[in-house]
């Protein structure tokens, strides 16, 4: 292998092993050859490690790295990163694919825009043969760093792109939660670029009804553990405040929704996940600045803040949507 590849591609891996001879297949078969793949198995219990030794062995492009015990794919993509060689770093998932020439479409961006530091994919969520949709966003050529940023809040640009791995370096995967962590890894590259554009290269993104944004258990809070880590890192960053307020507003909207699904789902869980999931929800309401939410919401009823008065907040919460039940809308 050539010392400096054009591209690493992260593939993190945990019981995938049906999947993985498409996934790998992809790669081998990329128009653009000079590139790196690391793929680290996170102490799977089926048959990955020996899929991925297997490919190994076929292509010496690929790089098998197999942790003693599971620690969660932004652990394993870390690790993968540790030994990426690429001028340029994206992820695959084990369980994905990508059209054959994908990796070349998106170098092509960046050898004809050298100001651009994220190129995202032409993503389509793969359902099964006959369906496959397209992620909805609006077309764009160019966006600042800071208006990606903005836009992958509420996800109208998606998160399946490849960076340069200079800012990939300086902001290697959040492991603060075992879950969505990742989202804050991908925001924070959009905000260091100075300019992010799309590609023609397609991204197989397969939908599985066993992932974990498909499923109500406790780790769905881990989406606020999260967002907690990414108001951190903008805090030690010292974005601008415009920033940070809009932020912060996101973060609120995500407490009172959480609640929701406490409210809604929380006789599926166990006496202790239910404590749990509602003691996340209060450490994330307590780390809140109000100050910095839109008067709007503030002084909307469902999602007046209540600071310093938990209890308030949850008579509040649960009012608000015991009435929405009535009605029919919860």
């Amino acid at each position: 292998m050539m010392s400096k590849p054009q591209v690493t591609i992260l593939v993190a891996v945990w019981n995938t092993a049906a999947y993985l001879p498409q996934c790998l297949e992809s790669l081998r078969g990329q128009t653009l050859r000079d590139i790196q793949v690391v793929c680290v198995d996170d102490a799977s219990t089926d048959e990955s490690l020996a899929v991925l030794r297997h490919y190994a062995d076929l292509d010496e492009r690929i790089e098998v790295v197999a942790l003693p015990k599971n620690q969660g794919q932004a652990h394993a993509r870390n690790v993968a990163l540790r030994q990426a060689k690429g001028e340029f770093v994206c992820f695959l998932d084990s369980d994905d694919w990508m059209a054959d020439d994908c990796l070349e479409q998106a170098v092509r961006v960046f050898q004809a825009h050298p100001s651009t530091d994220s190129v995202l994919f032409h993503t389509l969520y793969y359902y099964n043969e006959s369906r496959q949709d397209e992620f909805p966003m609006k077309p764009f050529e160019v966006l600042r760093g800071e208006e990606a940023f903005v836009l992958s809040l509420t996800w109208k640009i998606h998160g399946v792109y490849m960076v340069r791995a200079t800012i990939h370096e300086r902001y290697p995967y959040d492991e603060s939660a075992r879950a969505f962590s990742d989202d804050n890894t991908t925001r924070l590259h959009y905000l260091a670029s100075r300019e992010v554009r799309t590609c023609q290269g397609t991204y197989y993104y397969r939908q599985r009804q066993t992932s974990v944004s498909h499923q109500f258990n406790l780790r769905r809070f881990d989406y606020l553990v999260a967002n907690q880590s990414m108001k951190r890192q903008l805090v030690a960053l010292r974005v601008a405040d415009d920033v940070l307020n809009l932020y912060e507003n996101h973060r609120w909207l995500n407490v009172v929704d959480m609640y929701m699904l406490w409210f809604k789902h929380r006789a599926s869980l166990s006496t202790f996940a239910q404590r749990r999931a509602l003691a996340l929800i209060r450490d994330s309401w307590r780390s809140m600045e109000g100050q910095r939410i839109k008067p709007s919401l503030r002084r909307k009823v469902g999602y007046m803040p209540c600071k310093g008065h938990w209890r308030l907040f949850m008579l509040q919460e649960n009012g608000y949507f015991f009435l929405r039940k009535l009605m029919g809308r919860l």
